[in-house]
């Protein structure tokens, strides 16, 4: 659920106790006839006859680098193509055997066996408003190609769907957004929201996480109330809703809205009683020299919270790297604005801003997992809205005055990692020039089946909106051989 709060109810971007609580309220009146109940999901124990991947994570971690980034200068280069096609950028060996990555990747480079890259993913979106939508909620949208806004009857997003699936087990909310939302590069990018299943199941939204000590300081024990307080309150609005449904008001407070707004409740009262809950949140309870390693700017620290959302139990956490596609049209000098969406000057953003913190952050995010044991039951998984294009060229009409790379979906790379995924493999391929698979394609519906199915959701099941309507968890079919 996305928290709404009014302006004077927080305090910049920062949540209010009384606002977490309003917004529950309020929005529990959307909830209706919207039951978990008679999704057809399943999430049945594993065993060693289940199917490769089925029910591996307890967590799934989504690296969003929206903007397009190019898979030549990445997880795919080309050092035997022409320059025009190859350009400026190096390769060099890895930890695995006869793997490669550009150059500008040291320390993911020494990490490539713990995690394996796909080199044949592709589709046929070529503008960053639809391509954001299709690599959110793994569908098309009716417009391709286009920019549009976010709407009410948009496919919901992965953490949307998550929670209408199923119940909240380990912790009150399933999915959480962190460093959101992207930004195409002034609005909103659709697909990032609970559209047509309404704002009740959207994710918990958390912006920028790397100037604040607590991302959600609101849950901060207050002087004054302590627990019994805030238990009588809850005792209080239970008595309120009884007095109602007595005086004869069962009609506004029928037996499945009284379910549903009592479970928006239970999720604000849960996360301002629970201690480890708050604690989440807590980013400045990190040691410094772990804070450093992920590296002091957004991304960084947004990594950084998603490991601590893994610990707390969150099933779902959407990292979007940034959370612009190209702020460094308005801020050239400011690193934190740049995107991956480098029409131009393309080598000196990549060299100058955007691979630098990627390598630093997206390696420690792994190490860390691995360190402490996280990575063996969460999935990982590395992924922009497409690539870029073979040939080096400068694009008119883009600010810049070096070539750069223009869109390109028809073939790009993503990295995967953790709960089980065979590290230090590759996965498909592309041609000499990274513009087209030439082995198991896969495309952004399969990805999106493949993150439910690593956390035990039947893809193929079905989940229903208000009206009872069935759709599909998932269109694509879960990328097994990844395991």
């Amino acid at each position: 659920m996305l928290i709404v709060t009014t302006r004077s109810e927080c305090s910049g971007d920062l949540w209010s106790r009384r606002g977490l609580l309003r917004a529950c309220g309020l929005s529990s009146l959307a909830w209706l006839s919207t039951e978990r109940s008679g999704n057809s999901a399943a999430r049945p124990e594993t065993s060693p006859e289940s199917p490769p991947g089925w029910g591996r994570a307890k967590s799934v971690i989504l690296v969003y680098t929206s903007g397009g980034q190019s898979q030549l200068e990445t997880w795919d280069p080309k050092p035997a193509a022409p320059l025009e096609i190859r350009g400026e950028f190096s390769a060099i060996p890895t930890s695995v055997p006869g793997t490669i990555v550009g150059e500008h990747l040291p320390r993911l480079a020494q990490l490539a066996h713990r995690f394996c890259i796909v080199r044949s993913v592709s589709h046929d979106d070529l503008d960053h408003g639809s391509a954001s939508y299709l690599t959110l909620t793994g569908r098309f949208h009716p417009i391709r190609s286009s920019n549009p806004p976010a709407r009410a009857t948009d496919f919901p997003c992965f953490g949307a769907v998550l929670n209408r699936i199923q119940a909240p087990e380990r912790f009150p909310y399933n999915a959480v957004h962190v460093n959101g939302p992207v930004l195409v590069p002034e609005e909103p990018a659709p697909g990032q929201d609970g559209g047509f299943l309404g704002r009740e199941f959207e994710p918990l939204v958390v912006g920028d996480v790397s100037g604040v000590k607590v991302a959600v300081p609101c849950l901060d024990a207050v002087p004054g109330l302590p627990g019994f307080r805030l238990a009588a309150r809850e005792d209080l609005r239970i008595a309120l809703d009884a007095a109602v449904r007595d005086a004869g008001g069962a009609k506004a407070l029928d037996s499945r809205q009284t379910t549903n707004s009592d479970l928006a409740y239970q999720q604000a009262f849960e996360m301002l009683a629970t201690p480890r809950c708050r604690q989440a949140f807590d980013i400045a309870a990190e040691p410094v020299r772990v804070r450093n390693r992920y590296g002091r700017h957004r991304p960084g620290q947004a990594c950084l919270m998603a490991r601590r959302l893994v610990e707390a139990g969150v099933p779902l956490i959407t990292v979007m790297w940034n959370h612009s596609i190209r702020g460094q049209d308005r801020a050239p000098e400011q690193t934190e604005q740049y995107g991956w969406d480098t029409h131009n000057d393309i080598f000196a953003a990549l060299k100058g801003h955007l691979l630098p913190r990627f390598d630093e952050s997206f390696s420690a995010l792994l190490e860390d997992l691995d360190d402490r044991q996280l990575l063996n039951d969460t999935l990982v998984i590395c992924l922009g809205e497409f690539g870029r294009a073979p040939l080096v060229a400068r694009e008119p009409g883009f600010a810049g005055n070096s070539p750069g790379r223009k869109h390109w979906a028809s073939v790009y790379s993503i990295v995967v990692a953790g709960a089980g995924v065979t590290p230090g493999a590759v996965l498909g391929a592309s041609d000499k020039i990274a513009a087209q698979p030439v082995s198991q394609r896969v495309g952004p519906d399969d990805v999106a089946a493949t993150i439910y199915w690593a956390l035990g959701i039947d893809p193929s099941g079905h989940f229903h909106d208000a009206v009872d309507r069935p759709f599909p968890i998932a269109t694509g079919q879960p990328i097994t051989g990844l395991w």
